[in-house]
């Protein structure tokens, strides 16, 4: 049972590098797309809910395996950067709903008062809108790091070596499989219980700042 369970662990830095690097390309992608979302640009912003709604509207599994079979005969990935690909589309897309949602809860106030200390409005919005609502942005989006963490599984599909696919593995080869899942799914819960912890702590402080 020891050596089954550190065959599960070998694929546990598979699952964290591909939350991470969905998580990040998302966080990083989400802002054009928010700001797409908000523009008075009409063609930008049908393009930017096109985009939100499309990929909100199928599975992930759908894009993964669209992307490594479906173009793998174009567009030439491992399943590793494939998943992170995928995942991290799909990623922007909720995050930029975040970040929008964030945006719009900052006071119509705060504008105000912003052109009242004689601020332009490019200034008014990175210097003082902006941070408010990546703020109040953050909880929402951590507690989506949970759960993309457990969207990484269907990276086993196309042959990720994450802790999924170590767990089938071990099945396939004759072990049973109730200890084996069981175990897996204890490691998905020992690593997501610390970003939930720290989505319920940032959404404590802002809640906290927001009444004073």
């Amino acid at each position: 049972m020891i050596e089954a369970a550190s065959f599960l662990f070998q694929g546990l830095s598979t699952t964290i590098i591909i939350t991470i690097g969905s998580f990040l390309i998302g966080a990083v992608f989400g802002v054009p797309i928010a700001l797409a979302r908000m523009s008075s640009i009409a063609p930008l912003r049908w393009l930017a809910t096109a985009y939100v709604e499309l990929v909100r509207g199928i599975p992930p599994i759908a894009w993964m395996l669209l992307l490594y079979f479906g173009l793998g005969h174009y567009l030439k990935l491992s399943p590793l950067l494939a998943a992170c690909i995928s995942l991290g589309a799909v990623a922007t897309a909720y995050l930029a709903e975040n970040y929008r949602a964030g945006i719009k809860s900052v006071a119509a106030g705060q504008w105000e008062s912003a052109d009242a200390l004689g601020l332009n409005s490019r200034d008014t919005f990175w210097r003082i809108i902006a941070p408010q609502g990546i703020g109040v942005a953050l909880p929402p989006s951590a507690g989506y790091a949970v759960g993309l963490l457990k969207e990484s599984a269907v990276a086993s599909v196309i042959g990720v070596s994450d802790i999924t696919f170590q767990a089938l593995t071990l099945n396939q080869q004759g072990n049973p499989g109730l200890p084996i899942f069981l175990a897996a799914g204890i490691i998905y819960l020992l690593i997501s219980l610390p970003i939930g912890a720290f989505a319920r702590r940032a959404d404590s402080f802002i809640r906290t700042r927001s009444a004073v």
